[in-house]
């Protein structure tokens, strides 16, 4: 007859393997041993794997008891606590017993693994008055070996999931109702005294004595009640946050959503490629690297052949690296949930693990979106939305950053407000005659030398990646430091359609003149909407007519701005939004 093994865990690194080795150690083979583990973040799991254990899922007692039941082989069960040990010949002696008594349930009576009078006496006391309750009601204080058959576990459908102590007598009752009940004699479990020593044997004895009277009386006693507690029912959230690498605004804007996390309380482990990785490792621990993918600029423009024939070129090895290290690091960290600013690998992991996800990003806008756009983008549209489907599908929430709203198509989808970095908002703004250029990629070579023609006006350039002074043009490389002073004092600011950078000069009141890279629709969308609520200007190429024209209009622009622009004193309500997403889908999968 095979016997499969349950045993319920959380952090029991220091115990399950003294339990294991007493296992190994049983003549008898025909068994199977199944942990359900509920997020260990020590070596809980990995311990119970290198056994060959099957795990699974787990949360309190109950759950764990009843899912590790869920896949088990064996005709009869035996739930087992993971700081017991099994005595020699423990499952040969307690199967002999139970088939010679023809029993449908009974527990296993109780040594202390650690010795001395008072252990060794308060463990007798506890043996004699299981088996004198037992003769008036069945009865089991602690999952000492309840062993039974799984045909009268699921007949009784399982451990009773709502009661959070006193579960395993209300089983014992339960099952003994249709099947005889007996304390074994002959097997001896060793249990940990670890609660005893945490809590003291007057506190213990007063605790189970509370439980025993209410329970023979008929009445159900809570942990509440108890003042008792399971460790796991206090873990933090476990969050796996991973973010497109393309670019700076998605690394910039985490940084603020990731120290807000951590300080709510949330364990968060981060996931980013590229310049993202490095904008973030200097700031946070447990972040690791990732591959990602890469746009090809040329002239300005997204060459889509070439990205597609670069990317694919990496694919097969981040896809097996990416994967590799996020599937290892979930099964060790356990997230509860995924959150993901448009990042490709997360979302696999999510549906590969089913681990819920959260997006927040301002792509989703192309797909989640009722909006107008002119006719010669249609193919930039369909491709832009195309990509959007592929990166993320069928997150259980999405959270848009926007400072435009078109109608939304799904009930599980709203929009939030950009996150602007606190310096960014804090700055005192002011209009001097510098204009900031900002490009997401070196490639605009026609933009540089229509600049250069200008030499009564003074730009300032970022997104070249050099330092270098030509004439009245000033190249910086990448430094938030000094990108707030030029950005603060800029009269307006010549861009692409980088979200990120268009909500901060919003911010600042900056007039925007938005050329946005060719074929790269999300950014196009961004320019089409700075043009339509007035903030600045959306063109497809600059020429000197298109930079004259909107310099005249530059201060009817910052009046639009200052008058319709929503500026924000702090990100509190959007970060709140992402918590309370992640907290009511976490407590959805629970």
């Amino acid at each position: 007859m095979k016997l499969s093994i349950i045993i319920p865990t959380y952090n029991e690194e220091d115990y399950l393997p003294n339990l294991l080795e007493s296992i190994h150690r049983q003549e008898f083979d025909d068994l199977e041993v199944i942990v359900a583990d509920s997020h260990s973040t020590d070596r809980t799991v990995e311990i119970a794997e290198s056994y060959d254990c099957k795990v699974v899922p787990g949360g309190l007692p109950a759950i764990g008891r009843n899912n590790g039941a869920r896949v088990a082989s064996g005709e009869l069960l035996l739930f087992l606590d993971s700081d017991c040990v099994l005595t020699n010949d423990y499952l040969q002696l307690a199967i002999d017993e139970f088939e010679l008594h023809n029993l449908g349930i009974a527990i296993t009576q109780i040594v202390p693994l650690e010795k001395g009078f008072i252990n060794e006496l308060s463990h007798e006391f506890a043996n004699y008055m299981t088996k004198k309750i037992s003769l008036i009601k069945p009865h089991g204080a602690g999952c000492y070996g309840i062993l039974t058959y799984k045909s009268l576990h699921e007949e009784v459908n399982g451990f009773d999931e709502s009661i959070d102590f006193g579960e395993d007598t209300d089983y014992i009752e339960r099952v003994a109702k249709i099947s005889r009940f007996k304390v074994l004699e002959n097997p001896r479990l060793l249990i940990s005294t670890r609660r005893l020593k945490e809590e003291g044997l007057k506190s213990i004895t007063l605790k189970y004595a509370k439980s025993t009277a209410y329970q023979l009386m008929g009445r159900k006693v809570t942990l509440k009640e108890l003042d008792y507690s399971f460790e796991h029912e206090k873990h933090n959230t476990r969050i796996f946050y991973s973010l497109c690498g393309e670019g700076m605004g998605h690394a910039i804007r985490s940084a603020v959503v990731i120290e807000y996390l951590i300080n709510e309380g949330y364990d968060v482990l981060v996931f980013a490629s590229d310049r993202a990785y490095d904008y973030l490792n200097g700031k946070f621990d447990n972040i690791y690297y990732i591959g990602g993918f890469n746009t090809v600029y040329e002239n300005n423009s997204v060459r889509n052949k070439k990205t597609f024939a670069y990317n694919m070129k990496d694919v097969p090895s981040d896809l097996k690296n990416n994967m590799n290290m996020m599937y290892k690091l979930a099964k060790k960290f356990k997230p509860d949930i995924i959150v993901s600013d448009f990042e490709f690998y997360a979302n696999l992991l999510s549906h590969l693990l089913r681990i819920p996800l959260i997006s927040i990003d301002n792509m989703h806008v192309l797909t989640e979106a009722k909006y107008s756009s002119p006719k010669r983008y249609l193919k930039d549209r369909i491709f832009s939305e195309a990509v959007v489907h592929a990166f993320i599908q069928k997150a259980n929430r999405t959270l848009i950053y926007s400072y435009f709203y078109p109608e939304l198509k799904n009930r599980d989808t709203k929009y939030v407000n950009p996150i602007i970095r606190d310096e960014i908002i804090n700055l005192k703004s002011t209009v001097s005659n510098h204009i900031l250029v900002y490009q997401t990629s070196d490639s605009n070579s026609q933009l540089i030398e229509l600049l250069k023609d200008n030499p009564d006006k003074q730009f300032i350039i970022y997104g070249f990646h050099k330092d270098l002074k030509e004439d009245n043009l000033l190249f910086r490389k990448f430094s938030e430091k000094q990108l707030y002073e030029d950005f603060r004092n800029a009269n307006c600011v010549i861009t692409n359609g980088g979200f990120s950078l268009i909500t901060e000069a919003l911010q600042l009141e900056k007039p925007i003149l938005s050329i946005p890279v060719n074929k790269q629709f999300e950014q196009i969308l961004n320019a089409i909407y700075v043009d339509r609520l007035g903030y600045g200007e959306h063109h497809d190429d600059i020429t000197q007519e298109i930079l004259d024209g909107f310099l005249d209009n530059v201060e009817e622009y910052r009046k639009n701005i200052r008058s319709n622009f929503n500026k924000l004193k702090n990100n509190d309500e959007t970060l709140k939004e992402l918590k309370c997403a992640i907290d009511e889908v976490v407590e959805e999968n629970n």
